[in-house]
């Protein structure tokens, strides 16, 4: 019996016991590729039916990790192998390419299956992969199994670059050497307007870079980067790919004078300079509209295309496509519903001879990132201050307007010098109206929301707080400690609930009161009073020295990560 610490057996011992004939035949000679890594990851065997697969002798795995001792998309089947390592639970037929070797017109599309060796304790050994290329050929399964797999790892995010790069990056080596994906107007990435831009030498602005992929390291072969404008001659592929979405293949790049290429030199020379010779161009288009082109060029590879990877190209496409729309359309929401927020809210807020104030506003890191928080500070008669903090549920276009039309009505009633608990009373009465008007209209009718209306009194140093369903202020008393004031809750507006009540509160000169929405407090791993707590020991942390604004960045950098929800902060000190 081996001792407890001796060093495991490796795949060459174990071949040499009386059962070793055998295993080394089916291991070495049956069309099965295998490799195994020990415990570090490091290549300790591998036989030669892999080298057929993906053209590395074996000799040049030994020793080596994952992603320098297989071929393709060896990064991706690294982490898989490790994570085999970690857990025991073994992958079977995950899809594994490698690009166009020696005498292939096309890469491989093979089947790889991960599992760990343990020894007779359960301890691991090491992980063993087994690749079985079980297509010959490209049929209906194989562009499935790659379909599927394009879906899987393009459109992880909403956004629309990275959803392009992601394009880029899975067809280079799978399809092409060098990939780009250029996008219309249909997709604003920013910048100036294409069509404001001139003419270069003939060629007019119709794209910007989204995505560029290649197998050479910094895609020399690109004329523009990320983000820029994409200049190309009227009588182009790409343009006439526009015009008729209809893909292009052009197996053997005519290069000789008197083609599009006399009005495009610089193209011309990196096509030279690369030895580019086969070129598809595939549309991007989703839901009717026509967003841009995936280019794809071969180099190294000396295989043309053909009407195989065109339509292999065409399915990638069309999937991402899609991803692209999406992103496309969550930052035209995003967008307009950040711009209608942030018109809604006040550019500046002053606080006049009664009060210093400042406030700081921070978007939700959700999927509709604008939302319905709002604060505002004005002045009423006696040179009295109103506070306000509110929050509506939900996110989007439909949350920021009714925070507007909200906002609108708290300085309506405000004029008519309502005390705060009336002036809450009636602005949920003003909800359920809001709400009744918008019924026909789903996208409109948002129901809920909660406030807090506060209005500091300076000739009786006093400040009258009414919560509606919101989360009490922080307020410092006569002695400067901070705390949570015990006040009658109320419920939230647009439900026609009984009336609120307001207590009010003793604010010295330089006191401070912290109105705050519940983003800044609440989460989803914590009670509030946690989060009630983090923010009262950051307002003590700073002290009173601190300037407002510099109090309003203390508070919010005790976030302990990206909100969830929208995070308001107004702070006020007496004068």
């Amino acid at each position: 019996m081996a001792a407890p610490d001796a060093r495991p057996p490796g795949p060459e011992e174990l071949l040499e016991g009386s059962a070793g004939p055998v295993l080394r035949s089916l291991l070495t000679h049956a069309g099965l590729g295998l490799a195994v890594w020990d415990t570090e990851l490091r290549c300790v065997w591998a036989n030669d039916v892999l080298t057929r697969y993906d053209g590395i002798p074996r000799e040049q795995r030994l020793g080596l990790p994952p992603h320098a001792s297989l071929s393709g998309d060896a990064a991706a089947l690294e982490s898989t192998l490790r994570e085999v390592l970690d857990t025991g639970a073994c992958v079977i037929g995950r899809p594994y390419r490698v690009p166009v070797g020696q005498g292939d017109r096309r890469p491989r599309f093979l089947a790889a299956t991960a599992l760990r060796l343990d020894d007779p304790d359960g301890r691991p050994l090491g992980v063993a992969l087994l690749v079985l290329d079980v297509r010959s050929g490209r049929g209906v399964q194989d562009r499935l199994a790659v379909v599927s797999e394009a879906g899987a790892r393009i459109g992880t995010t909403l956004d629309i670059v990275r959803t392009a790069q992601e394009l880029a990056d899975f067809t280079v080596p799978l399809l092409a050497d060098y990939v780009t994906v250029d996008l219309t107007e249909a997709v604003r990435l920013g910048g100036e307007p294409l069509e404001r831009l001139g003419t270069a030498d003939g060629r007019v602005p119709t794209f910007r870079r989204a995505g560029v992929a290649s197998v050479h390291d910094g895609a020399p072969e690109s004329l523009w980067a990320s983000g820029e404008a994409v200049y190309v001659p009227e009588a182009s592929p790409f343009v006439r790919v526009l015009h008729t979405g209809r893909p292009l293949l052009e197996p053997h790049i005519d290069t000789s004078p008197g083609t599009w290429l006399d009005h495009d030199p610089a193209r011309a020379e990196k096509i030279r300079r690369f030895g580019m010779h086969s070129l598809l161009i595939v549309p991007l288009q989703a839901r009717g509209l026509l967003m841009g082109v995936m280019v794809l060029v071969r180099a190294d590879n000396p295989a043309p295309f053909d009407d195989g990877d065109r339509l292999l190209a065409e399915e990638i496409a069309a999937r991402a496509a899609l991803s692209l729309d999406n992103a496309r359309r969550y930052t035209r929401e995003r967008t307009a519903a950040l711009t209608l927020q942030r018109s809604l809210l006040p550019r500046r807020v002053d606080g006049g001879d009664a009060m210093e104030v400042a406030a700081h506003y921070v978007p939700a890191d959700a999927e509709y990132s604008a939302g319905g928080d709002w604060f505002d500070v004005f002045g009423l008669s006696g040179g009295r201050l109103a506070l306000v903090v509110g929050d509506v549920v939900g996110h989007g276009i439909a949350a920021a307007a009714a925070m507007g039309r909200l906002r609108t009505a708290i300085r309506t009633l405000a004029d008519l010098d309502l005390p705060p608990a009336e002036l809450l009373t009636r602005l949920d009465r003003a909800s359920v109206h809001l709400v009744e008007a918008d019924e026909a209209d789903a996208e409109c009718c948002s129901v809920g929301a909660t406030c807090v209306y506060a209005v500091y009194d300076p000739a009786a140093r006093t400040c009258t707080v009414a919560l509606a369903g919101h989360p009490p202020p922080a307020v410092s008393g006569a002695d400067g400690s901070l705390g949570f004031p015990d006040l009658p809750h109320g419920t939230p507006l647009g439900y026609g609930l009984p009336p609120c009540e307001a207590a009010v509160l003793e604010l010295p000169p330089g006191g401070l009161i912290a109105l705050y929405s519940d983003g800044l407090v609440e989460d989803r791993r914590h009670d509030i009073d946690v989060g009630m707590e983090r923010v009262r020991r950051a307002l003590d942390r700073a002290g009173r020295d601190s300037s407002l604004t510099e109090l309003c960045t203390a508070v919010v950098d005790t976030l302990p990560r990206a909100p969830e929800d929208d995070v308001t902060l107004l702070l006020a000190r007496a004068r």
